[in-house]
């Protein structure tokens, strides 16, 4: 809420490790997406107007600056002015776009945010999914001409298929879902579905491979623990919006989790980040410890096995210890490191916003308020 920027519009783009704020730093369109969503979501939860506002701000800036009025889609990212900087499009942005719009119509009811998060979906639809893949396309640039996905590729490939695109997407259409029950996206969740049943997950090593090539080739030997609880719980989302049971996905579901909650914890209660081949980074980052306690407690919703119960406790000691930044003003270290020392990224920035921790919050009221 202290880096509104009330000259330019949107929200400061970047915060040191010192706590300096950077006002002239590029302002990013998924950042902005997650601070609407966050700020639309804790709202909705909490009814406070001073979050309502900042949902307000955030709403204009991704519908206004953010927007490109001539070929459609969201920019990734604009100058702190808000002049476009990097015009490319990417389904992975545009989807976090979907999701904010649809969270801040069932915050606001603004029947305007319904109808931008409906045109992103088409517009997904339409360009984004490939039916010759049966994938969705991940990287455009801003005349929509496939382009290599160089902003959803890591650990040194470059992958024309990526998990973490696909799981994003299929939060979105959830969200859409319950604002917007239209055949349309229950069929678009159904395929998600299964794509991400019959394609990534690997059922023997109970995880989801991470980068694909065009024939759905898995181009590494990666697992993402993070990434793997995360779906999880966004997987059984969505089965849950679309009244859907299938034993394989509730398998699937509970697969992941076991795995992670088996091979991943720390003796210190905290989540490492990932594996790929023999090398284990047992790095903290913050939104692992995060997803990973709204992960294990749907675990338990799921099974009732009271061990994942005990897992969120273990992270949730761990985060107050180690995570949370305790100077005034601050947020989540980025990552913490085995000897219990913070690392030195940026502490907000393009990637890194008020999402995955507040949305454990608000997971987590939610679903404890329901029981």
């Amino acid at each position: 809420m202290q880096l509104k920027d009330e000259q330019y519009g949107g929200y400061y783009g970047e915060v040191n490790i010192e706590l300096e704020r950077m006002d002239n730093y590029a302002k990013g369109g998924i950042a902005t997406a997650r601070l609407l969503w966050s700020f639309a979501a804790a709202y909705r939860v909490t009814g406070d107007p001073q979050l309502a506002d900042h949902a307000h701000h955030a709403y204009s800036f991704l519908t206004g600056a953010l927007t490109d009025q001539e070929h459609q889609g969201i920019y990734w990212s604009v100058d702190y002015t808000g002049k476009p900087l990097d015009t490319r499009k990417h389904v992975y942005n545009q989807a976090f776009a979907v999701y904010a719009l649809s969270e801040y119509y069932r915050a606001t009811a603004t029947e305007s945010a319904l109808e931008q998060a409906i045109a992103l979906f088409h517009l997904i639809e339409t360009i984004g999914y490939d039916t010759h893949t049966g994938a969705y396309r991940e990287e455009f640039d801003r005349f929509w001409q496939e382009q290599p996905n160089e902003m959803l590729s890591e650990n040194g490939i470059m992958a024309d298929i990526t998990m973490n695109t696909h799981i994003h997407v299929l939060e979105a259409y959830t969200t859409l879902y319950r604002i917007w029950p239209d055949t349309r996206v229950k069929a678009a969740l159904e395929r998600l579905l299964t794509i991400l049943h019959e394609h990534m997950y690997d059922g023997v090593k109970q995880r989801l491979n991470v980068f694909f090539d065009r024939n759905w080739n898995s181009l590494l030997n990666l697992t993402s623990f993070g990434h793997d609880i995360e779906a999880s719980w966004l997987i059984d989302d969505a089965m849950k919006a679309i009244d859907c049971e299938k034993p394989d996905y509730i398998d699937m579901v509970k697969g992941l989790a076991y795995r992670v909650a088996n091979d991943a914890i720390q003796p210190d209660g905290s989540l490492m980040n990932e594996q790929q081949d023999e090398h284990i980074d047992t790095t903290r980052i913050w939104w692992v410890q995060a997803e990973a306690m709204v992960g294990f407690y749907n675990a338990y919703q799921r099974t009732g096995d009271a061990s994942f119960l005990e897992k969120v406790a273990g992270l949730w000691r761990y985060t107050r210890s180690y995570m949370i930044d305790t100077r005034p003003g601050s947020e989540w270290f980025w990552s913490v490191g085995d000897d219990g020392q913070p690392g030195t990224r940026e502490m907000a920035g393009m990637w890194k916003c008020p999402y995955h921790n507040s949305r454990f919050c608000i997971e987590l009221i939610e679903r404890m308020n329901e029981q």
